[in-house]
């Protein structure tokens, strides 16, 4: 691959998660400050993400494999993301805010398999050659985050009560038009099924890898995929409304910690892949849960302030070590003409159905423990996810059955 062609996959993937880590991290803070919404009203808004996932296999599987080239699909949905961003950073209210972010996260969705599939076009060699791409994605999250709290301070007590946060949604609407136009000048990525070539819904769509629940050890490990996700979505629609209820200073740039720990576990996995198998490895990521929801619950900003940045950093065990390596799984689990159909249908039921169920759950607990005097009882709903977690990591340990290697006879 040429150096020209690595910058622009390079830049792809650095605009793509500045994208959805300009304006996600921060959403359920915004939510609340500026939008008085209830618990129920947040969890709405952050499920249009697996609204989004549920819907962006027919875009995939129906337009972008069989009709037109996937960047200028990418550049159309990015386009039109930067036209609902910029209706988000006006609307007043929740009623007038939820249809756009609805009809936004439909829009965005797909794009993460789209960039995926411009870059592994380009590729020989993925295994070695996507993740120095990749990183990129991850690298972009991090100076969202970090402009959002270095640089502007929006998500400071006094900017957000004021307002502030609401930028988050113009500077994101502005590097969607960017990413928009710029994925004209991508590689060209045509569709994947040639004309005449006839398949059916079904293999277009990739249902034909729900043939790998018949193993029992992947459909347990579906299953856990599916539960490990209510947790999940506490963190996501609440960490950054808890670090601000509790007063954190620069709470965007300190989840940045999460990002920064996921480059490093993501180097350290394939070491501890190798040495421990897969049961420990999917395991140390559910355990990951349990402690970072424990250290949430007794945590505060003044002397164990620790606890706090540890739960935050511990994104990278928690990510890496379960959903990183349940991809690799599925990967070593599905045949050659199921391999993508396998990887869409587990982020099905991650971010689709699991995340889904997760932020109603979230939604529903977060209404439910609050104070006499209004404010949020953090460590109640902190300790929930964290026995849930308990709960589908015990379950796992005793009903997966990690085959061993059959010895070669002498």
């Amino acid at each position: 691959m040429s150096f020209n062609t690595k910058f622009k996959l390079s830049f792809m993937m650095f605009l793509e998660f500045f994208i959805w880590g300009g304006w996600f991290v921060t959403l359920g803070l915004f939510l609340e400050k500026n939008l008085s919404t209830t618990g129920a009203q947040s969890a709405a808004a952050f499920s249009t993400q697996s609204f989004g996932a549920i819907i962006a296999p027919f875009i995939i599987g129906l337009i972008a494999d069989k009709y037109f080239n996937a960047e200028r699909i990418l550049g159309v949905l990015h386009l039109i993301g930067a036209v609902l961003m910029f209706q988000m950073y006006n609307a007043e209210d929740f009623t007038a805010f939820y249809p756009y972010v609805f009809a936004y996260m439909v829009a965005y969705m797909p794009t993460l398999a789209l960039v995926n599939s411009v870059s592994f076009n380009q590729m020989s060699n993925p295994e070695k050659e996507f993740g120095v791409i990749r990183v990129w994605g991850t690298i972009g999250w991090i100076i969202a985050g970090l402009t959002i709290s270095l640089v502007f301070a929006w998500d400071s007590s006094e900017n957000a009560a004021a307002g502030m946060l609401r930028n988050t949604f113009l500077m994101t609407c502005i590097a969607s038009l960017v990413l928009g136009i710029y994925s004209f000048m991508l590689p060209k990525t045509p569709p994947k099924i040639a004309k005449g070539e006839k398949k059916t819904i079904t293999e277009i769509l990739g249902l034909d890898a729900f043939a790998l629940l018949k193993d029992k050890n992947y459909l347990i490990f579906f299953l856990a995929s599916i539960m490990i996700c209510i947790p999940l979505a506490f963190y996501y629609q609440n960490a950054s409304l808890f670090l601000g209820e509790i007063e954190m200073t620069n709470l965007t740039g300190k989840m940045a910690l999460g990002q920064v720990s996921e480059v490093l576990f993501m180097l350290l996995l394939p070491v501890f892949f190798g040495k421990f198998g897969i049961k420990k490895t999917l395991l140390v990521g559910m355990i990951a849960w349990v402690v970072r929801y424990a250290l949430f619950a007794y945590g505060n900003v003044n002397e164990l302030s620790f606890m706090l940045l540890i739960g935050i950093a511990l994104h990278g065990i928690c990510y890496d070590f379960f959903f990183v390596s349940g991809q690799i799984y599925t990967d070593s689990k599905a045949g050659e003409k199921f391999k993508s159909a396998a990887q869409g249908m587990i982020t099905l039921a991650t971010y689709g159905v699991g995340m889904l169920i997760g932020f109603w759950v979230a939604g529903v607990i977060t209404d439910t423990y609050v104070t006499p005097d209004g404010a949020h009882d953090w460590q109640t709903i902190w300790l929930i996810p964290s026995g849930i977690a308990v709960l589908v990591a015990l379950t796992f340990a005793l009903a997966f059955k990690e085959k061993k290697p059959t010895p070669v006879a002498a």
